[in-house]
């Protein structure tokens, strides 16, 4: 039929192709190049890999003194050549990816939708769901395995040249394990600064890389957590090799407080340690959930960990993981240059049953978004996670959080916004904003592409305060119906599982009629609500919509969001990136030239030390990018504001229209009944399922999607697990 579209058809970018008038040639020379560009961005990434699995044998021992022979000549010496062996291939991987996002151009519009014959795909398939690591897709089992193998492949390379060098000395047996020590100790040191070059890749927030494989920042962090442990763990061992061999000499104090000039110097690699396993021991499940601010602030000690790691090992030990450690200064810098700025507060609500909504002046986000927020009249040092609520279709220029509250900064940030006084006059509320309230934001951080345009079949699943960023899919949806543009989803189940009735209210937060009137007949939205720990509803059964009573208050001051960090501005961020990455070089030339050369300077910690100086040097000196992007920022219709606040007052209220749909007192979902329900209904297709809540709600889901999949038959449906869920 003409109407009928294949599932196989990216819709939205047929659509951005003839409206943007490309011919056929144009777009089939993009993909192009695109696919050139990814093969490359592979191959890199394979030689580096390789390079780090070569580097325990004996032949990758040949190949670092043929290529340090080859490559020293250059003006940076044995530093330059480790640098463009270890650090150089994720920086062109970097470019690279730069380039593949220009030439994607608007990537948030370019969807590439389901198939039409539902396969399980590795991103999506949950293998393992409970233990230390949580939910694990197949993809990131595979990743997982692949670190384990590489650190049971160096052990067993390094002791077995270890064992072949005790085969040729004749030593009593103290002096074997003594020499074993000895030996060992560097080993373990080498492994950890193979996985320290990849540690800080997936904890840079804005990271051109998690753009590229489309892996949000929330999701990453666990990359992060995990690699953590095993860095830690080999830097541990070695500090203990050599603690027990200086004790077994006597020497132990002597040896710690040592600080030579050439080799390693060892008091800052005490100092190094003890920052990382203060850092490691409050990332401990135990101590985070219970002392989060203990964990938070104890974390800051990672510029202590690594400035002293560089002066313990010395510049070109420390070149080996010099790259994704730059990478991450250049992430924090912007951050900071981001953060350093407050923003427009539209409006803020309290909303009853405890939650507060504020509404901030932006542009560019996606439904699945989130933001890190820091209120200065709170705190001047606590930043708090929210995922979005509105959504980028709805024509204003906002973004919206809804904050339940929780803790002692939540409750203290709904006392603040219920004692703002009410007022009357524009100017009245421009001069009383700043005593009011006070935001910075970093972000929005998430998924480059709103992959829950995806999917043809739906499940929502979220627990508690976890409905808020399906408030937003259900706004993208709708908007996109009512706008007449293509819009895959037809089915989609909403499963909210909460602890009181008071919670019911959100829902209300969503006006469907009002967004798109008759949606019904494009559209099959279900939704059921589990209230746990009510038997019965309090007033009357069945009735989900709460009047809204708020407190608002339009604060017009301060500027639009930075686009430093976040979706739609990589070309800026790009450039930046290369420059930053060419200053680095062009100041580490210049010292080699200057200074360092013509003095004959050979410390080894002090040019570890120069080496971190060059990597933030490198944005000190340049011109202030907080100054230029906020000229760009001056760029938002401030006209634009007093409408908004009008929208949002007009929205205030009770709600008759909002979403509706079934709750269920005194029970909990059963997730095997619903899927199985739901994969009977909906035949051969795949099925998004995504879930925002506690790790329990992640397990249960996760475990069912893994049981439908593995037993399903030729006509039954294939469920695709996602987590919205961050513990950060």
């Amino acid at each position: 039929m003409a109407d009928d579209h294949s599932a196989g058809e990216p819709l939205l970018q047929n659509l951005t192709d003839a409206e943007n008038g490309n011919p056929p040639h144009s777009v089939f020379a993009t993909a192009f190049i695109k696919w050139v560009l990814g093969v490359a961005m592979w191959l890199v990434l394979g030689f580096w890999v390789a390079v780090f699995f070569l580097f325990p044998s004996d032949a990758g021992t040949q190949f670092v003194e043929s290529w340090t022979r080859a490559t020293m000549g250059n003006v940076f010496g044995v530093t330059g050549s480790f640098l463009l062996l270890c650090s150089a291939p994720i920086l062109v991987i970097v470019f690279l990816a730069i380039a593949s996002l220009m030439v994607d151009g608007k990537k948030e519009l370019q969807l590439k939708t389901t198939s039409k014959y539902p396969r399980i795909r590795l991103r999506t398939f949950p293998i393992p769901v409970d233990g230390p690591f949580g939910v694990v897709s197949a993809a990131e089992f595979i990743g997982i395995c692949l670190f384990v193998v590489f650190a049971i492949w160096a052990l067993y390379a390094y002791t077995m040249q270890n064992l072949n060098v005790l085969s040729q000395v004749s030593l009593s047996s103290e002096g074997k394990w003594t020499l074993m020590l000895i030996l060992t100790r560097p080993r373990f040191g080498s492994i950890g600064i193979y996985f320290l070059a990849f540690l800080f890749l997936p904890i840079s927030r804005g990271s051109i890389l998690l753009s590229i494989i489309d892996i949000p920042f929330e999701q990453a962090t666990r990359y992060h957590v995990w690699l953590g442990h095993l860095t830690m763990s080999f830097f541990t061992l070695r500090g203990l090799c050599f603690v027990i061999a200086w004790a077994m000499d006597g020497q132990l104090l002597d040896e710690i407080l040592q600080w030579a000039d050439e080799g390693i110097a060892v008091l800052p690699g005490v100092i190094s340690l003890l920052a990382g396993l203060l850092m490691w021991v409050t990332t401990l499940p135990l101590v985070r959930k219970k002392k989060f601010e203990l964990f938070f602030y104890t974390h800051q000690l990672y510029a202590v960990f690594v400035i002293f790691l560089a002066l313990h090992v010395g510049d070109f030990i420390f070149s080996i993981a010099a790259g994704g450690i730059f990478l991450f200064v250049i992430d924090r810098f912007l951050r900071f240059c981001q953060s350093r700025r407050t923003v427009d507060v539209i409006s803020a609500m309290c909303l009853p049953g405890g939650s507060v909504e504020l509404v901030f002046s932006n542009l560019r986000y996606t439904a699945l978004s989130f933001i890190f927020l820091q209120i200065r009249e709170l705190s001047w040092l606590q930043w708090h996670p929210f995922s979005v609520s509105s959504s980028p279709l709805a024509g204003r220029k906002h973004i919206s959080v809804l904050i339940k509250v929780l803790g002692e900064w939540t409750s203290n940030l709904k006392s603040k916004v219920l004692h703002m006084p009410g007022t009357e006059g524009e100017n009245e509320l421009r001069s009383q904003s700043r005593s009011k309230i006070t935001v910075s934001i970093e972000g929005p951080y998430g998924h480059e592409i709103p992959y829950h345009m995806t999917y043809e079949n739906l499940i929502l699943v979220a627990g508690g305060s976890g409905i808020s960023p399906f408030l937003a899919v259900l706004s993208d949806i709708l908007h996109l119906i009512n706008q007449g543009k293509p819009c895959l989803p037809k089915n989609v189940l909403l499963i909210w599982a909460i602890r009181r009735s008071n919670e019911l209210h959100l829902l209300s937060t969503l006006d469907t009629e009002s967004i798109c009137p008759n949606f019904s007949d494009k559209l099959d939205l279900e939704v059921r609500v589990y209230v746990t720990r009510e038997s019965h509803p309090p007033l009357e059964e069945g009735n989900m919509d709460k009047g809204i009573s708020t407190s608002v208050s339009p604060l017009l001051r301060g500027s639009g969001m930075s686009v430093l960090v976040g979706p739609g501005n990589r070309t800026w961020s790009g450039a930046y990136v290369i420059s930053s990455v060419v200053g680095f070089a062009v100041l580490m030339a210049l010292l080699d030239i200057f200074y360092i050369n013509p003095l004959n300077i050979a410390t080894w910690w002090y040019k570890g030390l120069l080496l971190v100086g060059c990597m933030i040097g490198n944005h000190i000196w340049r011109p202030s990018v907080a100054a230029e992007e906020d000229e760009d920022g001056k760029k938002d219709d401030r006209s634009q504001q007093s409408e908004h606040f009008k929208t949002m007052q007009d929205d205030v209220g009770p709600k008759d229209r909002a979403v509706s749909g079934t709750a269920h007192y005194g029970a909990r979902s059963n997730f095997e009944e619903i899927f199985t329900s739901m994969s009977e209904r909906w035949g051969k297709v795949d099925i998004g399922v995504i879930v925002c809540g506690p790790a329990t709600l992640q397990s249960s889901v996760a475990k069912q999607c893994r049981s439908q999949n593995l037993r399903r038959g030729a006509l039954h449906p294939v469920f695709h697990y996602n987590s919205h869920s961050f513990d950060l």
